[in-house]
């Protein structure tokens, strides 16, 4: 089968979920290629944007990508939106000649289109939702309406933000494609590691942990967890539990000082950035995500495989993944009290707990495999590129 040359345009300088997603999607595309004879034989590179001028002493997304045996380019740049980039991003693109460019957030949708290599090669743009943590991210974020309608077809994560771009950026709906993220099953940390974790953050034997991991920014709304959390310890005052809080952003210093009024200071514990997460979910008796918007978040999915009992608020496409009472707990955003009581149900409830994490996990395995979220997009880019060749035969 004929090989499918593809670049992808990231804009990342640490393992962040984008970087993740992308890093994954070829690891999982090679392998099955070399296992499966339907599958196209893949040649995936990637370009991607430094300020360091430093080649020697590359940032950990770019030395991650080429530990894992890809080619990687980095282009320079002066600021953050540096449009003097284009030549080199020209030069990259044409030097591969490939079938088919894939771009990732606003910077590459943005600059891909500035450069009319659109005009040359099939375009793929996946849109992986915004971040808004101020006014001037807000109108970097409105760039996407000059670009987005350009590509060929929209790949999202997620139906609600499909919904979201035909309404507002007046694409299509048959070219918004819907791909929802997938998960690689982790094996199950040792004991020694998750004892050592609770001792790290003194949690007692019989303490409960309620875990959440995500950025730390506004639409997280952690401040909504910790207002539950406090409510928490009234509904149920004979329980003995911790708030974990994995990530690091924007908003940690207001969380900490909403930790500190919330008279709960002292069984709160802000982990940080980890690289390895799965102790924690190893550790957690119920994992809450409290987000006031998501997309197709990987730690719903990663708290899916990992067996931990879920409560969220129902937004975005949160209810695409997971059904209320069945695979997890579902609330409304801005909702503090509601959301206390669902954890409490399930911190009280050993049976319900395992209803959910049951549930969870086998649909978790069946519906988003590496293997198949590499099929879905392989077949979306070969369908790109087909009909770009009709297109130009005409």
């Amino acid at each position: 089968m004929k090989t499918l040359k593809l670049v992808t345009l990231v804009e990342a300088t640490t393992m962040n979920a984008v970087a993740r997603i992308v890093l994954e999607f070829l690891r999982t595309a090679k392998e099955l290629s070399g296992a499966n004879a339907d599958f196209p034989s893949i040649d995936g590179s990637i370009i991607t944007f430094d300020r360091s001028a430093d080649d020697d002493a590359p940032n950990e997304f770019v030395a991650t990508a080429r530990a894992s045996g890809l080619v990687v380019d980095v282009v320079r740049e002066q600021r953050r939106f540096d449009l003097s980039v284009i030549p080199a991003l020209r030069e990259g693109i044409d030097a591969r000649r490939p079938d088919i460019v894939i771009t990732n957030s606003v910077k590459s949708h943005f600059l891909f289109w500035r450069s009319r290599l659109n005009k040359n090669y099939p375009w793929v743009a996946f849109h992986h939702g915004y971040t808004t943590t101020d006014l001037k991210m807000r109108v970097y974020n409105r760039l996407d309406r000059w670009s987005l309608p350009k590509s060929d077809r929209v790949a999202t994560v997620c139906q609600a933000f499909a919904s979201q771009l035909s309404r507002e950026m007046k694409i299509p709906q048959e070219r918004i494609f819907v791909q929802h993220n997938a998960i690689r099953p982790q094996p199950k940390p040792a004991t020694h590691e998750v004892n050592e974790l609770r001792r790290r953050f003194g949690i007692a034997e019989a303490e409960r942990v309620v875990l959440s991991i995500g950025r730390l920014s506004k639409e997280k709304a952690h401040a909504d967890l910790i207002e539950a959390f406090k409510t928490l310890q009234v509904i149920n005052s004979d329980l003995h539990c911790k708030l974990l809080l994995v990530g690091d952003g924007p908003e940690r210093g207001s969380l900490e000082t909403a930790a500190r009024a919330s008279g709960q200071n002292d069984r709160i514990t802000f982990a940080g950035q980890v690289n390895d997460v799965q102790p924690f979910y190893a550790a957690a008796d119920v994992f809450v995500l409290p987000s006031l918007s998501e997309g197709s978040p990987n730690v719903l999915l990663e708290a899916m495989a990992a067996e931990v009992p879920i409560v969220a608020t129902a937004v975005g496409g949160v209810t695409e993944i997971v059904a209320d009472e069945e695979s997890a707990l579902l609330v409304p955003p801005k909702n503090p009290h509601t959301l206390a009581a669902a954890i409490d149900r399930v911190l009280r409830d050993s049976s319900l707990a395992q209803r959910l994490t049951t549930v969870a996990s086998a649909l978790v395995a069946r519906e988003h495999s590496p293997e198949a979220y590499a099929r879905s997009l392989i077949s979306l880019y070969q369908e790109v590129i087909e009909q770009r060749g009709a297109l130009s035969h005409r």
